[in-house]
């Protein structure tokens, strides 16, 4: 059969074979897309899971509920005195806590309008904001998209948060936010950022600033003040009004910019309000300072310390920290400082004001009238003017003019020529500083502080900071090295010329300032009357090392000690807090117990969470302690302390050593009584600058009569006891010392010419004991010699007894023997005779 049909033509078989093929492709087609979605589904599920992944990992570390509940009621915490007088707050900077209804509606309104104005209507995020901070910093224009609820997040946790510009940072940030939400209101939210965020000059909160820039509470801001505050939170440096004004008043213009654009003002409100100046006035509140700041300080740091030991906040965890300081006392040596300092500023003007070197007068007070006709260090100035250049020259403001590109001539010519610096200059390094502490011997309590005349002109503590050479001060250390060592107190040492070699070939030549006696000297005196050629061979007996480890022991144990024989006379600077903890240790009778400052600590709830007590440990036998404390009683009866009884009139039981270091640099003078051992240090912080006459330079003349006062209205008070009494060396029974009788006389002299006047007698129970001077032959009866006696071992059979020497002039025809007058004359003192000893 043959079909008749015709072919299609080509188009048409074109057609239905391209007809055939777009089904195929388009399930082709729908294959990718499938596919492609597949693949992009499982991405986004992996990427999500990624992201649920490290979201669920970073949230365990975010601030939990405990943690937003403190941060919500975090209060500073409180130092009292043991009595419980407010002396201290402790908060991250000055801060008053204040609820919404104490802060300008006007605040609320700038603050929401310009960095949240949806505040109330999301949960923490903003994701519209977010979104459109995220579009303008791609862009180039960095934005912000924080909520007030994020940046609170910042204020109340910045370590665990961070302020780094990382997506780890942001997802915390968003995290913590969302929980704040779920835990407080909105008004919850908003009183505790405008309570938390800082302000500059070491002020917190919308209160504090209030009072900073405009000296009046939150409640009274206006709508444009409101508006310049709110401003600096961008930026609080950079938009500080006081430094820098312009910038400020423009931002304050965009906030109430935002006002207006949220209809909070009209039109002509913003256009008044943003022409005004800005009227702002740095009005620095004061620091409560409480009686004793200088301690604050101190307690502080050992606060901050125990706190990160026992995951305590000091600055949000309202504890309460009872110290040891008594109020009554520390009200003494605020008054004796203050008084007494004032009294040695007078002297030092005085004496630096007039050419002479003549001692003006040797009474403290009378250069209070002998000020008003001079000027204070006038003379002082005009001898060492290259001092004054040099001072000059240490200067912030020199330093930063050579800094400028100013000469060396040009700055200093300068600053000479201007009269308000040259005085701040001249009036700070000639203020003459003082620093005081008083503790317990017994418990180590300290109960006194004062670190300077004044923490608000001198901060700097002159207790605990201050490391200045001790002087004489620290001789008793080696004294007290020497009896452990079992040398007695009666041993004796020439007074003259002594040579100390050092290992490098180097020699020592310790001097005295009124030369050398040239006489033999017991240890007892070389003490009393402070002789460096006396104490340099004692050292050198008991040697450096034992010397080194008993400061240590007994309480100098921070400050650096140079292993160098000048040590002795107390050239490595210490603190006066170590030297007073050091002479507590030998009151306590060589029982060592670490400087308490801190009684307890509780919480805000009343619970205590720490009690703070030392134990004691012995590092001085009871023997050495008692024959030293002897010693440094003769110091205050005979020695360079005998002011401290005859000006203050104090009659108890003490016993101290004075200090005074080259050139009048450093005044010394710490005392110990059976209640309370208390010291001062007197001088100038640049030791440069000094006292100027030898009298006043000394520790027994300058830091005594802080000291002295101190205890004089202590006894008035009835604050210590008088009758208290430290323990008696071991010695023999009382002696009676008598004139011998004629009888024995002649029995004595058969054969012989009467003795010599100076001759005397100890009997003591069945023997007896010839006292004759020293350059008499020994008196014997038969073959039996009587026993010759020293003057150091009558002087310590009388003090046993309760009876002192009498002071009278030396005289060569009446004198005891040892060497005590030669020691006392070489010392500024007398010499002495025994009384009721017959001639």
């Amino acid at each position: 059969m043959v079909d008749n049909e015709k072919p299609d033509k080509p188009d048409q078989q074109h057609r239905s074979s391209k007809d055939k093929r777009q089904p195929q492709r388009k399930r082709k087609i729908w294959r990718y897309f499938f596919i492609l979605s597949g693949v992009f589904t499982i991405m986004l599920l992996g990427v999500s899971a990624l992201v649920a992944s490290y979201v669920a990992k970073i949230v365990p570390t975010t601030p939990g509920l405990e943690a937003l509940l403190h941060a919500r009621s975090a209060q500073p915490s409180i130092l009292l005195s043991a009595d419980g007088t407010h002396l201290a707050t402790f908060s991250r900077g000055q801060q008053e806590q204040v609820g919404l209804e104490q802060i300008s509606p006007h605040v609320l309104e700038a603050l929401i309008a310009t960095e949240d104005h949806r505040f109330y209507e999301h949960r923490g995020i903003d994701v519209s904001r977010t979104l459109s901070a995220i579009v303008h910093t791609l862009r180039g224009d960095a934005q912000g998209g924080s909520t007030i609820t994020q940046q609170l997040v910042r204020n109340l946790f910045p370590e665990e948060i961070g302020r780094s510009r990382t997506i780890d940072r942001k997802l915390r940030e968003i995290i913590t936010a969302i929980k704040i939400e779920q835990t407080y209101t909105k008004d919850e939210i908003l009183e505790t950022y405008l309570n938390s965020v800082p302000f500059l000059y070491n002020v917190v909160g919308i209160e504090m600033a209030a009072r900073t820039y405009y000296d009046k509470p939150a409640s009274e801001l206006d709508v444009v003040e409101s508006a310049t505050l709110v401003g600096m939170l961008k930026g609080t440096s950079y938009y500080n009004p006081i430094i820098n004004p312009e910038r400020a008043q423009k931002r304050r213009n965009v906030v109430l910019a935002q006002m207006l654009k949220r209809g909070l003002l009209s039109e002509d409100q913003f256009n008044t309000m943003r022409e005004q100046a800005l009227q702002v006035k740095l009005t620095r509140q004061p620091d409560p300072l409480g009686v004793a700041p200088h301690f604050a300080a101190y307690v502080r740091r050992q606060l901050i310390e125990w706190a990160d030991a026992n995951d305590y906040n000091l600055y949000t965890d309202g504890l309460v920290i009872q110290s040891t300081i008594d109020d009554r006392l520390q009200q003494m040596a605020a008054e004796a400082v203050e008084r007494q300092s004032q009294v040695l500023q007078d002297i030092a003007d005085v004496e630096w004001g007039r050419s002479t070197e003549r001692v003006a007068s040797q009474t403290p007070t009378a250069y209070g009238a002998l000020r008003k006709s001079v000027e204070p260090f006038s003379y002082f100035w005009s001898a060492r003017p290259e001092l004054l250049d040099a001072f000059v020259r240490e200067t912030a403001e020199y330093k930063k003019a050579i800094g400028s590109g100013q000469t060396d001539e040009a700055a200093l010519a300068k600053l000479k020529a201007n009269t308000g610096f040259m005085t701040r200059l001249r009036d700070n390094k000639t203020r003459l500083e003082a620093g005081f502490l008083a503790m317990d011997p017994v418990s180590g309590e300290i109960k006194a502080w004062i670190g300077s005349r004044s923490f608000e002109r001198d901060q700097f503590d002159h207790v605990a900071q201050a490391e200045r050479q001790p002087g004489s001060t620290f001789k008793p250390i080696v004294y007290g090295a020497a009896l452990e060592q079992g040398l007695r107190p009666d041993r004796v040492y020439p007074d003259g010329q002594v040579e100390i070699r050092a290992p490098d070939g180097s020699v020592w030549r310790p001097t005295d300032m009124s030369g050398f006696s040239g006489r033999m000297m017991s240890l007892r005196e070389g003490l009393i009357y402070s002789k460096n050629t006396i104490t340099a061979q004692v050292m050198q007996d008991v040697g450096l090392p034992n010397v080194l480890k008993l400061a240590r022991d007994i309480g100098v144990s921070q400050s650096r000690l140079d292993p160098v024989p000048s040590l002795s006379l107390g050239t490595s600077p210490v603190t006066l807090l170590e030297m007073v903890s050091a002479y507590s240790t030998i009151a306590r009778v060589g029982s060592y117990r670490e400087p308490v400052a801190i009684r307890k600590i509780t919480d805000r709830d009343g619970n205590v969470v720490a009690e703070f007590n030392t134990e004691s440990r012995r590092v001085m036998s009871e023997d050495t302690a008692i024959e030293l404390i002897d010693m440094m009683r003769g110091v205050v009866r005979q020695g360079t302390a005998t002011e401290v009884r005859s000006r203050f009139k104090i009659v108890a039981d003490i016993a101290g050593k004075t200090g005074t270091t080259q050139n009048n640099t450093d005044g010394w003078f710490i005392m110990m009584h059976p209640n309370i051992v208390a010291g001062a240090w007197v001088g100038f912080n640049d030791s440069r600058v000094t006292m100027r006459s030898d009298y006043w330079g000394q520790g027994g003349h300058n830091a005594l009569l802080l000291v002295g006062d101190f205890f004089r209205d202590t006894i008035k008070s009835k604050m210590i006891d008088v009758k208290a009494k430290f323990p008696q060396p071991k010695r023999p029974p009382p002696v009676l010392v008598n004139a011998p009788s004629e009888a024995w006389v002649d029995k004595v002299t058969e054969n012989m010419e009467m003795p010599a006047p100076g001759y005397g007698v100890i009997q003591r129970e069945s023997t007896t004991v010839v006292i004759a001077p020293p350059e008499a032959p020994p008196m014997e009866r038969g073959n039996d010699p009587a026993p010759m006696l020293s003057g150091d071992e009558l002087n310590r059979y009388l003090s046993g007894i309760g009876r002192d020497l009498a002071p009278v002039p030396r005289s060569d025809t009446a004198t005891s023997s040892g060497g005590s007058g030669g020691g006392s004359r070489q010392s500024g003192g007398r010499d002495l005779i025994f009384p009721d000893v017959g001639h």
